[in-house]
């Protein structure tokens, strides 16, 4: 018990905050709806529902991935935040389908729904607090990216910049709260639409949106997470080490580059050339001093060094380092 307190200490800490405040959100949402019986806060309920589960299973994904290797598992766990957040996703598609469903029959039998001041109040109080949730991830992913970012409106520009390259479970918070965010607007939309005009089936079309909003934020998080499960090379990182490994004078080139997405670590494999004349004495120095460069690069948690004779040929300045570019273009 001791050790799985120690682990979930260190899970992610947006995904955790964004459980508890969606869990609270849900709640909150489904007593409004089994007041009024309103389609679209019966879709925020689903989806408020979805992101809380689908956080917490975060959240201990995250943490369990931190777990040191075994015997079993020598490759240690780090891949498993991936494989977490592929089955937390299936919960997420469901509550999409329930909540188009429901979409749809509303907007075919439109119904009348009461309480208008509970659903715009509880509504109101979901946006605020969905809003704080995302800031929070949106410093987290400059955090996690290392930009600096000074002011509220600095952080919200340069957060999307940096989204691609912040961790699984930050970005997966991050894009289920922003559509949680645009839902509760549009459902608030909704709600003021078909109370004050005949145009009644505004809720059903809100509740429609919304559940493709979700399904959007299920295709994202499973199309990364399948790659990041496989092993996903890691091109910026790549570039950044393999720039580092060139300015030690005693290398001459680089063989073999390669850096694996561990979940939220990195697993470097690298193959370099030095002069034939170097001792095994030297070649150890060597090793010694590029595994702690490379060690202070933010997530790298395994490297693997090997040594070959120089062969005169510039294959990291002529081949890789180019076709990294091509790919950083493509990207």
């Amino acid at each position: 018990m001791k050790k799985l307190m120690l682990l979930l200490k260190q899970g992610n800490k947006s995904a955790f905050i964004a459980a508890c405040v969606n869990s609270i959100i849900a709640i909150l949402k489904g007593i409004a709806y089994f007041m009024t019986g309103n389609v679209a806060m019966f879709a925020e309920t689903l989806h408020s529902l979805g992101d809380a589960a689908n956080q917490f299973f975060v959240f201990i994904g995250s943490a369990l991935s931190k777990k040191a290797p075994t015997e079993r598992f020598p490759e240690g766990f780090g891949r498993l935040v991936n494989l977490v957040l592929l089955g937390a996703v299936l919960i997420v598609g469901i509550m999409s389908y329930e909540t188009i469903k429901e979409g749809f029959h509303h907007i075919l039998h439109p119904t009348e729904s009461n309480g208008i001041v509970i659903n715009l109040t509880v509504l109101f109080a979901a946006v605020v607090l969905e809003s704080y949730v995302l800031f929070k991830a949106m410093k987290e992913v400059v955090k996690e990216v290392n930009i600096e970012a000074k002011g509220a409106v600095a952080v919200i520009v340069k957060s999307f910049s940096g989204l691609r390259r912040a961790k699984p479970a930050t970005k997966l918070v991050f894009m289920e709260d922003m559509v949680a965010t645009g839902g509760g607007l549009l459902a608030i939309i909704a709600i003021l639409l078909a109370n004050f005009t005949p145009f009644r089936q505004a809720e059903g079309i809100a509740s429609v949106f919304i559940g493709l909003g979700m399904f959007y934020v299920v295709g994202r998080v499973f199309l990364e997470n399948a790659a990041g499960a496989l092993g996903e090379a890691d091109v910026d990182m790549r570039l950044k080490i393999g720039t580092m490994v060139m300015k030690d004078p005693e290398v001459r080139d680089i063989q073999k580059l390669a850096v694996i997405k561990e979940g939220e670590n990195f697993h470097v494999e690298l193959e370099v050339e030095l002069d034939a004349h170097i001792t095994i004495a030297e070649a150890d120095m060597i090793k010694d001093r590029l595994i702690a460069e490379i060690f202070k690069e933010r997530g790298v948690t395994d490297v693997i060094i090997e040594f070959d004779e120089n062969d005169g040929v510039a294959n990291w300045q002529e081949k890789i380092h180019s076709k990294v570019k091509e790919e950083k273009k493509k990207r």
